[in-house]
Order: structure tokens, then sequence, then C-alpha cells
């Protein structure tokens, strides 16, 4: 299993320069990591900065939906965690397709992880839509609110042990 891991991720740090010069207009949002841990404790932004440090991220440009979906969601970043955190953005009604390939790939390549893949993928089905917010505008409200305006409590409890 842990070559078809290394295969996924060696994909997916392929793919992503690739896919973000290709197909992602966004504007970049020029805010770092060390910015953001300046924001107030339960604030959005220093939550997404603290997932950033633990991680030795920075938010990549024009796709830093992503980190924050990260965030919001409670997923981390091993590679079975970053598929199933398509298929929980899929269900909530997100298409892209960088999603159809990393869903598509993950689940051929590591379909060892189906069960954890599906739960996510309901989860995001029965959640409130949140792919489609711009997220830089909500930097500094309180995670916790956030996440109520989403999801469920039982919802919340299962992401954040995930």
């Amino acid at each position: 299993m842990n070559l078809r891991k290394k295969l996924i991720e060696w994909l997916f740090e392929k793919s992503k320069e690739i896919y973000t010069n290709l197909f992602k207009n966004d504007k970049p949002w020029g805010i770092y990591k060390e910015q953001l841990l300046t924001y107030p404790d339960d604030s959005f932004g220093k939550n997404l900065g603290l997932f950033l440090h633990k991680n030795n991220f920075e938010l990549i440009s024009k796709v830093e939906r992503h980190d924050a979906y990260h965030t919001l969601t409670g997923y981390g970043t091993k590679v079975e965690d970053e598929i199933a955190l398509q298929y929980l953005c899929f269900g909530n009604g997100k298409r892209s397709l960088y999603l159809y390939g990393s869903i598509i790939l993950g689940t051929i390549i590591l379909p060892d992880y189906y069960k954890y893949y599906h739960k996510s993928y309901c989860i995001g089905k029965k959640a409130n839509s949140f792919h489609h917010f711009d997220y830089k505008e909500l930097l500094m409200i309180s995670i916790h609110d956030f996440r109520q305006i989403i999801f469920s409590k039982s919802q919340i409890n299962t992401l954040i042990k995930v």
C-alpha cells in the first residue's frame, strides 16, 4: 500500500501546478501563514494558519480554498484523507476536473479506503453547501459558528475525529 500511496502523492504533486496554471483563473489571496496566525484565536483565519503551520505549508496561490476545506472539515493531509476530502466536496456539489481525477484515480489505486470515501461523500451530501464560498472573506468569522452553519452536530463530531 505504501507504494500506491507514494504514487498518488507523486500524481498530486505533478498535477497540482499543471492544473493551477491551466484551469484556475482565481486571483491569489496574497495572504501568508504568518499573517493568518495573528488573527483572533477563534477565527477561521487563525485556524487556517494553524493548519498550515502544523503541516509546514503555505497557501497555494489560486487554490487557497483547498486548505480552507481542510480547516473547515478537519480532514488531514494523508493521501486517503485528501481523497476522502474530494469525496466530501463531490457530495456537497463541487465539480471540477481535478476533483474527478482525484476521486477516480484515488478509488482505483487505493480501494482499501472505500468505506471512508463513501462516508465522506454522505457527509458532504447532507451538509449545507460550502464549496461556493469566498473563503478569503470569511477569515475573521468564528470557525465554530462557520462549522455549525455547514454541518450538523453529529457531522461536526465525526469530522473533527477524522
